[in-house]
């Protein structure tokens, strides 16, 4: 197949957060170009957060131009600062932070590690990074690089992942403003003006202080009102049962899915390792980047109608929007309320306890907004030329607070058997 040819790569982008985003060189352009990446389209960035919040329906396509745009202005600050950072950093700097959602599959986290098993999004990015880096004839190599924290300069890693990451920056000021929840809104502009880098961390300087402040508070807030919003538990939950109960049925007396789909159901891995043992890497690869949310809702519509009543109930559920009712408690629930709920749930659905285990289920979630004394830790720049973890620089004591996990039960069951 020709390739085509682009001869005005140096575009720009109209992007509802920053506005106007450059695409900085050719190879940026021809990644962005890349199949593997325009999939990134069809990837909801919060999941199935859209049924709680409408306008949340943005992609991780947008995350990562965004995520792009951010780290391009992060370098240039720095270089303002005389830190040197050659081209060749920058453009390896803004591959990674390009690349590194490239391996999320179908409705980004919540199917993660179940087609799968045991292989994370960051364990597929690397892989589909070393496939393109092959037809990129090695351009990509600084890129991952940086992106596995390999490369000298190791702030450069910490703009791609860290506690005050280009990331973290462009997801927390996307996803705030695609779901409406002002409270997580933060002030990247600020933030990256008061980067600098000292013996090769990353670090905010004392004048910053409250900006970081503002982005932990604010990531705390979005974990508790989007990311682990109970409503979205329920359909996360619902999904993946959804998802494990059809892969059962292939086994037994087969179910409809789209090609790339099917490929997971009939195809059993336990790790990145498996997949090469069994030489089914380039088999696995082309599902995996063919594999995106329309996959799911198609097969979903299909198995509605389809003989098992836990599968198609579930199906049905999914897309009319009839999730289940959640409970949240600081303790674990009862073992008694929750057999009895099954044991009214199978009798009501004339299935048997362990398949009443599909609508009826329990766990925890965690909430830890910050990570106190790490590798990765928010180094802040005192004015005397020191750095201090900003845990200890804020005058806020509830940094502190809020580097603690906090744990919290969720109950998820159908409402017609409370």
């Amino acid at each position: 197949m020709t390739k085509k040819k682009y001869y005005n790569k140096l575009k720009i982008i109209n992007d509802p957060v920053y506005g106007f985003i450059n695409i900085p060189s050719d190879l940026h352009y021809d990644i962005i170009q890349h199949p593997y990446f325009q999939r990134l389209r069809r990837i909801k960035q919060l999941g199935l957060s859209y049924y709680v919040y409408p306008g949340a329906v943005h992609t991780r396509f947008d995350h990562v131009l965004g995520a792009m745009h951010l780290m391009n202005a992060a370098i240039n600050e720095l270089r303002k600062k005389g830190h040197d950072i050659t081209e060749e950093e920058k453009s390896g700097a803004l591959t990674a932070i390009l690349l590194h959602d490239i391996g999320h599959g179908p409705y980004s986290h919540t199917l993660e590690g179940l087609l799968i098993k045991n292989v994370s999004h960051e364990d597929m990015s690397l892989l589909l990074m070393e496939k393109m880096n092959e037809e990129f004839d090695g351009k990509i190599s600084p890129g991952i690089e940086i992106f596995r924290d390999l490369y000298e300069k190791r702030f450069l890693h910490s703009l791609v992942s860290s506690q005050l990451d280009t990331d973290r920056l462009d997801y927390l000021k996307r996803d705030s403003f695609y779901s409406g929840v002002t409270e997580g809104g933060i002030g990247t502009d600020r933030i990256i003006k008061m980067l600098n880098v000292v013996n090769d961390d990353l670090v905010i300087e004392e004048k910053g202080i409250y900006s970081a402040e503002q982005f932990i508070v604010a990531r705390r807030i979005m974990y508790w009102q989007v990311y682990l919003h109970k409503t979205v538990i329920a359909a996360e939950e619902m999904l993946k049962g959804a998802i494990r109960r059809a892969k059962e049925e292939t086994k037994k007396n087969g179910v409809y899915a789209t090609n790339a789909l099917a490929y997971f159901f009939t195809h059993e891995f336990d790790g990145i390792k498996s997949v090469r043992e069994n030489d089914l890497l380039p088999y696995t690869v082309n599902a995996y980047t063919k594999l995106d949310d329309s996959d799911i809702i198609i097969s979903l519509k299909e198995w509605m109608t389809h003989e098992d009543k836990i599968l198609s109930e579930l199906s049905r559920r999914l897309i009319n929007r009839e999730l289940f009712h959640v409970e949240i408690s600081n303790k674990p629930f009862d073992e008694n309320k929750i057999s009895d709920l099954k044991k009214k749930t199978a009798k009501k659905y004339k299935i048997n306890e362990d398949e009443a285990s599909y609508f009826v289920f329990s766990d925890r979630i965690k909430n830890k907004a910050y990570s106190l004394g790490n590798d990765s830790r928010i180094s802040v720049l005192l004015k005397n030329g020191q750095t201090e973890d900003i845990a200890n620089a804020s005058d806020l004591s509830n940094i502190i607070a809020l580097s603690h996990t906090v744990e919290k039960y969720y109950l998820c069951y159908p409402k017609d058997v409370s």
